[in-house]
Parts: C-alpha cells; sequence; structure tokens
C-alpha cells in the first residue's frame, strides 16, 4: 500500500477511534486495487461498513463534482449509520442519506449541492432519480449493501431500475451476511473477487455467555417480567419473532410502571427514531424488538439479548446475539423456554440455567431522561448551541450532560434525571440561535 494511503488510513482510524484494520478490512483494500466487481460475504458486526468505505474512498475524486459512489442499503438505520461513520472519517467529501418517511422536499434541496457520496434506501433513491432530482450520470462506484436483506424486504424492482440508470458504473461491490446461492443478473456484478468470512465466524461472538431460563406453562410474559428485573438497568435487547409479541410485553411492562422502548417495522419512522435515540443515550435500559433490530443498526454496546421467542435459524441466531460480546466484550445471551420447548439443536453449546427470584423487584428508571428540543441541522443548530445552553442556563454540570443528537429538524440530549425538572424550569424561556423553541421531556 502506497505510504501516502496509509497515512491516511491511519487518520481516518484515528477519528473512528479504532487501533487497527481487522483481517477482513485489509482484504477489502488489498483485492480492491485490482478494479474488479467485489462480493463480500461476512457477518454482522464485523466491521463491513469501514470494509467497503476505505476502498470507495480510493475511488472519489476531489476534482470531481457531483455523486460519484452510491450505496443501497434495505433500512433508513443502516443509511444513517453509514452516512456517519463516514462523516466520523473526516474524508473531506459530502455524504448525504435518502430514506423513506424523511423529507422529500429537503433530500431534493440537499442534491442540489450533491454529495460525492450518496446513501440511500432503494425506493428513496428510485424516486429522486426518477424526478431528476439529481445527475446521476457520474456514479462510478456502487455498494449494495446488506443485499441478502434487501431482497428479503422485497426491493428487487427499485434496486433493478436503479442499476439500469446507472450507465458509468465501473466497478460493483456487494456485501451479504448469508451465503448467496446465486447473484441475480440484474446486479451487473460480473467476474467478481467473493471474500467469504462466514465460516470464519463462530457461531456465537467470542466472550458470549448462553444460558437458558425456564416458564413455567405455555405464557412466558411473568418470566420474561422476572429476568428483567434480575438483570436491573443493564442494556438489554428482547428479540421476538413478530411484532404483536412486541406490543404485548410493552403492554405488560407498561402496566408494571417499567421504562422501554419498541421498534418494529410497523412503526412511524418517527417513533423508531426516538426508541433508538433513548435507547442509545442510556434513557432506557430496554428495548424490545423483532429481527430488524439485529442487523445494521446503530445501538451501542448491550449487555444482555434475550430471546423471548426463539430463532427460527442458527443465522437468525447469530445475528441477533452480534448485537452483544463484540470487540472482545463480555454478554449474556438468554433463551425464555416455556413447558415444551427445547433449546434449538443448532446449538451445540449447553446453555447454563438462570434461576430467578420468586419475588420480583422493579427495577429503578435509568439515571438518564431525554430533553426534547424542536430544532436542528436545518434550523443552523449543533451540538455546542444545545451543549452551552444546558451548562450556562440550565445551571448543569458536564457530567449531568449525556449524548446529543441533532438531527434535521429536531434535537435529543441525555439529561441527568435528577435534574430535568429543574433544568426545564430555567430554560423554558430561552432561545436558541435567537429562536425560540419547544423543549420538553421526550414522550
Amino acid at each position: 500500500m502506497p505510504p501516502i494511503l496509509r497515512m491516511m488510513i491511519s487518520k481516518i482510524l484515528e477519528s473512528l477511534k479504532i487501533d487497527a484494520l481487522n483481517p477482513m478490512q485489509e482484504a477489502m483494500l488489498s483485492a480492491s486495487k485490482g478494479g474488479k466487481d467485489m462480493v463480500l460475504l461476512s457477518p454482522t458486526g464485523s466491521g463491513k461498513t469501514i470494509g467497503f468505505l476505505l476502498p470507495l474512498l480510493a475511488e472519489l475524486n476531489k476534482t470531481k463534482e457531483g455523486v460519484q459512489a452510491m450505496v443501497i442499503v434495505p433500512s433508513r438505520e443502516l443509511g444513517l449509520q453509514i452516512e456517519q461513520v463516514f462523516k466520523t472519517m473526516s474524508t473531506g467529501y459530502k455524504v448525504n442519506c435518502c430514506y423513506g418517511g424523511h423529507s422529500t422536499r429537503t433530500e431534493k434541496h440537499n442534491l442540489q449541492h450533491p454529495p460525492a457520496l450518496l446513501v440511500g434506501t432503494p425506493g428513496r433513491l428510485a424516486f429522486h432519480i426518477r424526478n431528476g432530482n439529481f445527475d446521476y450520470s457520474g456514479v462510478r462506484t456502487l455498494v449494495l449493501d446488506e443485499f441478502d436483506k434487501a431482497l428479503e424486504f422485497g426491493f428487487k424492482e427499485d434496486m433493478q431500475f436503479i442499476i439500469y440508470q446507472l450507465k458509468g458504473l465501473q466497478k460493483r461491490v456487494l456485501t451479504s451476511a448469508t451465503n448467496l446461492e446465486s447473484i441475480p443478473e440484474f446486479t451487473g456484478v460480473r467476474d467478481a473477487v467473493t471474500l467469504n468470512y462466514l465460516n470464519l465466524s463462530p457461531t456465537q461472538p467470542k466472550g458470549l455467555q448462553l444460558k437458558i431460563v425456564k416458564a413455567a406453562g405455555s405464557d412466558k410474559l411473568d418470566t420474561l417480567f422476572g429476568l428483567i428485573c434480575k438483570l436491573g438497568n443493564r442494556a438489554t435487547l428482547v428479540f421476538c419473532n413478530h411484532r404483536d409479541a412486541v406490543e404485548r410485553i410493552s403492554e405488560l411492562l407498561n402496566a408494571k410502571g417499567l421504562s422501554h422502548g419498541i421498534f418494529h417495522g410497523k412503526m412511524e419512522q418517527e417513533d423508531r427514531e426516538r426508541a433508538l435515540i433513548k435507547f442509545r443515550n442510556g434513557s432506557t435500559a430496554i428495548l424490545i424488538t423483532t429481527d430488524l433490530a439485529s442487523r445494521g443498526l446503530d445501538i451501542p454496546e448491550i449487555e444482555n439479548i434475550i430471546h423471548y421467542q426463539l430463532p427460527h435459524t442458527e443465522e437468525v441466531f447469530i445475528h441477533r446475539n452480534g448485537r452483544t460480546a463484540r470487540m472482545n466484550a463480555k454478554g449474556t445471551s438468554f433463551l425464555i423456554l416455556s413447558e415444551g420447548e427445547y433449546v434449538p439443536v443448532f446449538i451445540k453449546e449447553k446453555p447454563v440455567e438462570e434461576k430467578l427470584p420468586e419475588t420480583p423487584k422493579t427495577p429503578e428508571n435509568t439515571p438518564w431522561c431525554t430533553l426534547y428540543i424542536g430544532a436542528g441541522k436545518k434550523d443552523k443548530i449543533n451540538k455546542m448551541d444545545i451543549v452551552g445552553m444546558l451548562l450556562q442556563k440550565g445551571k448543569l454540570n458536564k457530567d449531568e450532560l449525556g449524548l446529543i443528537e441533532v438531527l434535521d429538524f429536531t434535537s435529543y440530549a441525555a439529561v441527568s434525571r435528577k435534574k430535568i425538572d429543574s433544568v426545564l424550569s430555567l430554560i423554558k424561556n430561552e432561545k436558541i440561535k435567537n429562536k425560540k423553541v419547544k423543549m420538553e421531556v421526550s414522550k
């Protein structure tokens, strides 16, 4: 690798707070030099985003204007995660993300000053292409990320349309967290270099302990509540196979007065976004979800995974568990078994049985609470504006202010739960950038 490229990568890793590339990422860099199409088969949590972004970055040209590379993703959450990673890399290139549920007018405005890298979901990218909202003739590199999921979600027609429009493509990169029997003709992937890291990954993350919890009878709800009470305020993902189960568990926890978030595909985008923000910043310690949250989400290191409903396949099991015990951390994966249910045959390790207390004690709320601010990037507001207001006007100490996330038209800040009432009282008449904005505890 040329010294100048190695130096650039060194600075990027420093920005990302990563010590070194892993073997898969190194292999992607090496294989990309030949200029061939690439297929990367790699499990969730393996760092594939950086794996394809670094070679993609080497293809960009600072002297050219317009969109030069495109990444197609199956979900808005994955798109936003890629956008954030690329921004954190501090490359000097502009990036935008387009997705359903986001204002088309805002996206069209952003595309008037086109990014070098455009990330988006198939339907929204197809919309912008059909409406001539940006010049895509300069796109030379295309990444089909989580391609297996995109097919599963029914995006073949939109992807086919997009790819057909990109007449100037010179390189295609396809990633998948599962083995592909064949690569569809419409992708245009030809004579590709394939890097397969699926078989090299363990059946479960290193540092993960498997446990079972036996439920009396066929209903697991009380058992789940008892387990959550025992785990306390530690970050926990509860996986269900169906959104009806997610809603049912949520109703129980609401009745018990236990703060939590939910996440599934039928929720409004805004509600999904808010649930993830509150989980990331520690305002809620429990997120109940379908397998939508098992891949491609920007969520923090999780201590516990609870399989409320058993995964149907080994791949689903691995993807769920891939949310914890990452990068040498430790985590625990619990399987709740009702009468007549057994540990799935694909789990070779014998799990330890976890005993629950006879009288569950509802955990206290987390130390954080989320403050909603009705203004964001499009109002020229940034994190430092919010920090300054909350420390100076809200009289917070630095350790009483947590994660801040600024979106297009809204912002969210984690504030010490003990101080949230006094903060709201102190800032109720304050302005940000000379603008009066709504501020309240996030719903």
